[in-house]
């Protein structure tokens, strides 16, 4: 028997959630049955869409269930295989993060959504850290790829406006349009954040913590407009970027995170109309949908940083148990980059 421990969801979030809501669990994995093989994880992802699948409300992807080990991206090792395709010290991906170690079959990940657990995939790591699959070259990078070229179809020109552009995936926006040689504008919370993006190359860096008028600064940062909004907070940003947005934008609405733990009327945007008179095309997108662009992804992701033109930054906790405390530093903003936990 292998020990290991796993964050289970111990009740629904009302708002914000708190370290109450979950709890720390101890189980014993037997060998891995016929065609299995047993994973013990090293790193595991928080995501902002975790907080969604904590409400029990149809979705997308099914709400994780009390009393139940969350899921969510991981790489880990395998340790112990009864699966001719999988050796002992290959690594691999899955979606049951939340935990130390598990038995499963694999499957196909392209046939994976972020819902369906029992899916590993061998990692081709091309040569760079296997931790990268959960961010830069995982779901956060892809999502920033197909965003930014396939929702909004980046085209020459554009000026770009990205919101929450200090994170995993606002991080990879900036970096792929600035490659790609257009202006871009970034909003991040914060002097650290700030100086991050400029080292990155953002054009333009409003600070929304120290802006009054949200609308007023990026009006001041893009003078003649934007042509394309990568949208990850919601809220005050979406407002600011249809008043600045000119004729024929392009929005990819990724994600509204200042909305997510909302118990009230959600935020309404006051000026939704400028969508009309500017012939504005808003657009939401969930990665999963576009898993059959990944091999195009990664070579495409591999190359830049290879060849030195895109870089990453990931904030890593370490230990199983400190896995909650990571997810709520997300709705804090106390994460620059990537958030990990790094496991042992």
């Amino acid at each position: 028997m292998t020990v290991s421990r796993e964050i289970r969801l111990k009740s629904r979030p009302v708002g914000t959630p708190v370290a109450d809501n979950f709890e720390l669990a101890t189980v014993d994995l037997p060998a891995p049955g016929p065609g299995e093989v047993q994973v013990r994880n090293l790193y595991m992802s928080v995501d902002p869409y975790m907080r969604g699948r904590m409400n029990d409300v149809k979705s997308y992807v099914p709400p994780f269930q009390i009393g139940e080990a969350l899921q969510g991206g991981a790489v880990g090792e395998v340790v112990a295989s009864n699966d001719p395709n999988f050796q002992v010290g290959d690594i691999v991906q899955s979606m049951l993060g939340w935990r130390e170690a598990f038995n499963t079959s694999a499957a196909p990940l392209a046939q994976a959504t972020a819902g369906q657990a029992a899916t590993i995939t061998k990692l081709n790591t091309y040569g760079l850290p296997p931790q990268t699959f959960l961010g830069v070259a995982g779901m956060p990078g892809m999502t920033a790829w197909v965003g930014l070229l396939k929702i909004a179809a980046l085209k020459e020109g554009d000026i770009v406006f990205v919101s929450g552009a200090a994170g995993a995936v606002g991080s990879v926006v900036v970096q792929i349009a600035k490659l790609k040689g257009h202006k871009v504008i970034g909003s991040a919370g914060g002097a650290d954040k700030v100086a991050f993006l400029k080292s990155i190359g953002c054009d333009e860096v409003i600070d929304y913590k120290a802006e009054a008028d949200l609308t007023a600064a990026l009006a001041r940062a893009a003078p003649t407009g934007i042509d394309v909004y990568f949208e990850n907070v919601g809220g005050a940003h979406m407002d600011a970027a249809l008043a600045a947005a000119r004729p024929f934008a392009r929005f990819a609405l990724c994600g509204m995170i200042s909305q997510y733990n909302s118990t009230g009327e959600m935020y309404g945007v006051k000026n939704l109309i400028a969508a009309v008179g500017k012939s504005i095309r808003l657009e939401g997108f969930i990665v999963s949908n576009s898993f059959h662009l990944l091999p195009e992804f990664l070579q495409d992701m591999s190359g830049w940083i290879s060849s030195g033109k895109l870089q990453w930054k990931e904030t890593v906790d370490e230990g199983i148990e400190n896995a909650p405390g990571a997810f709520l530093k997300l709705f804090k903003g106390e994460n620059t980059g990537k958030m990990l936990v790094k496991l042992s």
